[in-house]
């Protein structure tokens, strides 16, 4: 992991890049770069993969964290941050570089490489509600089950996390050697994935079930609502006329049933029989844009 430091004038940052960003947009970093350092003392990680990542936050010390990257890395640190307990005390930034950032732009935060990092010199601490669930996992923005797809469209057709496939070039070799030996017009079985069908799950919010085993849904979805509150919504599956969707609000969501996947932000887990989410009033801080004049 190389390190570079910087000084400018008092604030110290610690700016983690993260690599994926400097391998997909190399220009965008450069004036993260000169942005931030023109308004703060700074020193530079340039982490290799995940553990250097996840290191150089921990020997941060006083420093700010900065991380530019996108909302995978941003989701990185949150969690790295989460499992040490480091949260409450620790005021998060990020300088969204990438083709994932709309769990960024939904939070707040500018996908404009000058405003963000003028943001992260300029900006308020916004605190934020974050869902944690039994496996101690996080969710930052909202979940959903089925998952609609492994990635958002946004991120192209590959199937696979960019950053694992760094690491695993034998995995990029298997799978061009599958689709080499698959005659065409013959789908592949490796990759071909389960259309999202009904489900018969039991959904339930602060204790009371909002869907029982016994009604099918096509999808259930979770997102932050008022502080300290996560707004559900169920859709059970129409026979005829358009079923109207459950809703209920409440600090804990339990699903169980058969074996389920789901998609929290960017990452599809599971499958799991059951999964209980909580949510943390105001559990992390991350730097926005603060008020405009008048």
């Amino acid at each position: 992991m190389a390190e570079v430091a910087t000084s400018a004038t008092s604030e110290q940052l610690l700016v983690v890049i993260d690599h994926v960003a400097r391998r997909s947009d190399g220009e965008s970093v450069r004036i993260a770069k000169d942005v931030l350092s023109a308004g703060a003392a700074m020193k530079v990680c340039l982490p290799e993969g995940p553990d250097e990542f996840a290191r150089a936050l921990a020997r941060r010390g006083s420093r700010r964290p900065v991380v530019v990257g996108d909302d995978r890395a941003l989701i990185r640190a949150v969690s790295l941050l989460h499992r040490h307990r480091e949260l409450a005390g620790c005021a998060l930034s990020v300088v969204p570089v990438g083709g994932v950032m709309s769990l960024a732009r939904s939070l707040g935060v500018p996908t404009g490489t000058v405003a963000a990092a003028r943001a992260v010199l300029d900006g308020v601490e916004r605190r934020m509600d974050l869902m944690v669930d039994d496996s101690d996992g996080v969710v930052l923005g909202a979940l959903r089950i089925p998952p609609l797809s492994p990635f958002p469209a946004a991120e192209g057709p590959q199937a696979e996390d960019p950053e694992e496939a760094t690491g695993r070039p034998w995995l990029r070799t298997c799978q061009s050697l599958v689709r080499t030996l698959v005659p065409a017009g013959r789908p592949s079985r490796l990759a071909a994935a389960p259309e999202p069908g009904p489900s018969r799950l039991r959904v339930e919010v602060d204790g009371e079930t909002l869907v029982d085993l016994n009604q099918p849904v096509e999808a259930v979805s979770v997102a932050p609502g008022p502080a300290g509150i996560a707004s559900v919504e169920v859709r059970p599956v129409s026979v005829g006329a358009e079923a109207s969707p459950l809703l209920a609000q409440g600090r804990t969501v339990t699903v169980s049933g058969a074996h389920f996947r789901y998609r929290a932000d960017t990452a599809v887990s599971g499958p799991v029989r059951t999964r209980t989410w909580r949510v943390r009033e105001g559990a992390w801080g991350l730097t926005v844009p603060g008020p405009g004049p008048g």
